[in-house]
């Protein structure tokens, strides 16, 4: 099972009051599933994603991603098991600056102390269809040619899960698809397990399920 997820709670203090984001989340998804995660904005999508990823933790129940429970690792060993199993690609492409293409893609490749971090970016940037623009800074390229390169960054280390939270929501009808293609292409060449957050019923319906969220619960 890559996520395994058992009346998960996510409640946060107000001045009003607590407010409950997430309300009891049973989920379960098996190694290499695709899962599109459909409901409305504000429906806890994005804060279900923040909690599979280790960037917040859950007020109550269990969350097991990739056979490891969340709840008992500290922030240093959070930040090393997404190192480790995890890809997160964002509607914004969060691509840094004043780095080329290549430098970008090989940023978590250094962190995991790769010494082949520039020919193993240099290959994932040709498998996005972007090895003639390995030097280029991302104010050089067009949006989706920077979400290839996202795309890339998240596929280079192989991953065990991939993280999409409205991969195309910043680009056009005919790149967001061709961005799709892409990203499902190299989750099944990879057999990496995909949850991708969408508004999009049609682009869900290419996963192999469909989960819909509403007022912080699972509704179907």
């Amino acid at each position: 099972m890559m996520i395994d997820l058992r009346d998960v709670h996510l409640t946060i203090p107000a001045e009003s009051g607590p407010v409950h984001i997430l309300r009891g989340i049973d989920l379960k998804v098996a190694r290499g599933e695709t899962i599109g995660l459909l409901g409305p904005s504000g429906s806890g999508k994005t804060s279900l994603l923040m909690l599979l990823a280790g960037l917040e933790r859950a007020t109550g129940g269990a969350i097991a991603v990739a056979g490891q429970d969340l709840a008992g690792l500290d922030e240093d060993a959070r930040a090393r098991f997404r190192l480790a199993n995890l890809g997160i690609v964002f509607q914004a492409f969060h691509l840094i600056p004043s780095m080329t293409a290549l430098q970008n893609v090989a940023v978590p490749l250094e962190l995991a102390r790769r010494r082949d971090a520039d020919e193993v970016a240099a290959a994932a940037l040709a498998e996005v269809g972007l090895g003639h623009r390995l030097t280029h800074l991302p104010s050089q390229l067009s949006g989706g040619e920077q979400q290839r390169v996202a795309l890339a960054r998240a596929f280079a280390p192989r991953p065990r899960l991939l993280l999409a939270d409205e991969p195309t929501g910043n680009l056009d009808n005919e790149t967001g698809g061709m961005v799709m293609d892409l990203l499902f292409a190299l989750c099944a060449a990879s057999g990496t397990t995909l949850l991708l957050i969408t508004h999009d019923p049609a682009l869900a319906a290419r996963c192999d399920r469909i989960v819909t969220m509403r007022q912080g619960a699972i509704a179907g």
